[in-house]
């Protein structure tokens, strides 16, 4: 795959994470993993991020039963939106960008 095209891909990974969390990121991972480093490395921080905001999604439901768990499904979705946004124009521009808050499930 070209640069252009790899770089295309992770913008793409990266904008497709903040409208379906998820879903995008896991599958552009096992898509796109072995078509070059960039995209591949673009493609699993995505998928890290993406998991650990699921998980905060998750305890701000289970919390909502205290009434605290509006604030932390409103603060997961500003933080991803925010730095899916990041992630998305540094991979537009083809470099290497790390989400802060992140768990790694997927190593390199």
């Amino acid at each position: 795959m070209s640069p252009e095209d790899q770089r295309l891909w992770a913008t793409l990974t990266h904008v497709g994470g903040i409208f379906s969390n998820v879903l995008v990121p896991i599958i552009a991972y096992f898509v796109l993993r072995d078509r070059g480093r960039f995209v591949r490395e673009h493609t699993r921080v995505a998928l890290n991020f993406h998991i650990t905001m699921a998980i905060a999604y998750f305890a701000g439901i289970l919390t909502s039963v205290l009434g605290i768990g509006f604030l932390v499904i409103t603060a997961a979705g500003i933080v991803s939106i925010v730095f899916g946004i990041m992630a998305a124009l540094a991979a537009n521009q083809g470099q290497f960008y790390r989400y802060p808050l992140t768990i790694e499930f997927v190593k390199a």
